[in-house]
């Protein structure tokens, strides 16, 4: 093999040997870690997608509540009727339909986070003395749907 063959051979070996990705160095000859300005910029692209995300998730999380609190009412109400028409006199609160088994517990206002509703009280028509009794819940709530609707009016 002719002494310019091995030279070439030594030098492609030499360049394969090197590393792909290179860290650059300072002038002491120590390898330096991020700059300032790149991380800035890692930042900036990381609250960009946070202030995308979060009210994203904010609405999520609304709509999921607002969901919950119509089956709550839904189901109360239909307990609510039951009691009446097994009873055959309104219930006097939502205590009574627990006792009752109509209900498992008190539900939870998803709105409020307790178990407060606003008992709406009135007389029965369905029964023969038209007694004053539980008619109907509302949240106690004072927020608005997205829609602009007042949950208490649900």
């Amino acid at each position: 093999m002719s002494k310019f063959g091995l030279e070439r051979i030594l030098s492609v070996k030499k360049r394969m040997s090197k590393p792909v990705f290179r860290i650059s160095q300072t002038a002491s000859g120590g390898q330096k870690g991020y700059s300032l300005l790149e991380l800035m910029i890692a930042m900036f692209i990381i609250i960009v997608l946070i202030s995308v995300a979060v009210p994203s998730y904010q609405n999520a999380m609304r709509n999921a509540r607002e969901a919950v609190l119509k089956e709550n009412l839904w189901q109360v109400r239909k307990a609510i009727d039951q009691y009446t028409a097994d009873k055959g006199k309104p219930a006097q609160s939502l205590d009574d339909l627990v006792t009752g088994k109509y209900l498992r517990e008190r539900p939870i206002d998803p709105m409020t986070e307790k178990d407060d509703w606003n008992e709406v009280m009135g007389s029965d028509s369905t029964s023969e003395n038209a007694e004053q009794g539980l008619t109907d819940i509302k949240s106690a709530s004072n927020e608005v749907d997205s829609e602009g609707k007042a949950y208490s009016e649900y």
